[in-house]
């Protein structure tokens, strides 16, 4: 039976909500994770250290046992001072930034992106060294969002040039140029914009549960995501964007935007990457190496074992149904250590 031992795997993109929610999924991510970035847009989001460090409770709480750090993040706003982010800058690993309404609890993001209103929040982050990640999509037509935001991108790598910006959850061959282009630029990718286009959401009948916000792309554009991934790109790394709802939301109309993936991620991206046959240095760097490097993180070993033999994906965990429920996937979790 083939075997793959993942160092340390991180992901740089997580969601866990909170309450009821967060006892179900924390547990999933941190069995097979050592650390996540936890993304801040809860109701209301966070946006003071009180409650950065009761959620930081809540998280420990929710893992139980488990080996894993939870790196919090500060829903970003324009009026943070620097006298304000030096007093929070042990409790987080970066600020988040959600253009407004734009996806999930993001009603109290950011409407405007003229550099200079955004300019002393910003030029405070790059004095101290908190890095900008970004949720870079417009208002526009649904499948040019992201690209259209490429521009705003390049605006803010050009105005601080020491700022490290990270292109969430990148979904476009624009996403993956924009890489190379600028020093400070670089992106997390997930395991289901990996795997599936819009054809796969909308083609046929309509998956609610590979519906997410920014949407499946066109094939050309999952190409480039899996050229730099499978590559081991070193301003790539691997973040989930797993994010829960109830299944009622999810099978209703007005579907909640997001794939439920903390189960199944190391699973699906070992799968990938063997078929694909890629180098197994690249799916440790893809991982977990780029990360470290990026955010210059040093999070406790954690060695995962996984193994070629079938997983039959659960039909549902609480009551959040995952991507490929009921489905059989080719590797399993063995051991953890």
């Amino acid at each position: 039976m083939k075997t793959i031992t993942l160092n340390t795997p991180l992901d740089m993109h997580l969601h866990l909500r909170d309450n009821d929610m967060l006892q179900t999924v924390a547990p999933l991510t941190a069995k097979s994770f050592a650390a996540a970035l936890v993304m801040p847009n809860l109701v209301p989001p966070i946006t003071t250290k009180e409650q950065l460090k009761s959620y930081a409770q809540r998280i420990k709480i929710a893992q139980g046992e488990e080996d894993f750090e939870a790196h919090l993040t500060l829903f970003f706003q324009p009026t943070y001072t620097k006298e304000f982010l030096e007093e929070v800058r042990e409790d987080i690993i970066a600020l988040k930034l959600y253009p407004a309404g734009i996806t999930t609890n993001s009603d109290g993001g950011v409407s405007n992106f003229d550099i200079e209103e955004l300019r002393p929040t910003l030029s405070a982050m790059s004095e101290l060294g908190i890095p900008l990640c970004v949720h870079g999509e417009t208002n526009g037509f649904v499948m040019e969002r992201e690209a259209e935001f490429v521009s705003i991108y390049e605006q803010l790598a050009s105005a601080f040039p020491n700022l490290k910006i990270i292109m969430e959850h990148i979904t476009t061959k624009e996403s993956v140029e924009a890489l190379d282009k600028y020093p400070n630029l670089y992106a997390t990718i997930t395991i289901h914009h990996l795997l599936i286009t819009l054809d796969d959401v909308a083609g046929g009948m309509l998956q609610p549960h590979l519906f997410c916000k920014p949407i499946a792309k066109r094939p050309i554009d999952r190409e480039a995501l899996r050229r730099v991934a499978l590559s081991g790109h070193p301003k790539v790394m691997f973040g989930s964007d797993s994010a829960p709802h109830p299944q009622s939301a999810k099978e209703s109309c007005g579907c909640a935007a997001g794939v439920f993936t903390a189960p199944i991620a190391l699973q699906l991206l070992v799968e990938l990457f063997d078929k694909e046959g890629a180098d197994r240095e690249n799916l440790q760097k893809f991982i977990s190496d780029n990360a470290k490097n990026i955010y210059g993180i040093h999070p406790k070993e954690k060695r995962v074992t996984l193994e070629q033999k079938p997983f039959q994906v659960p039909p549902i965990y609480g009551n959040v149904v995952p991507m490929y429920a009921g489905e059989e996937i080719g590797w399993s979790i063995g051991l953890v250590e």
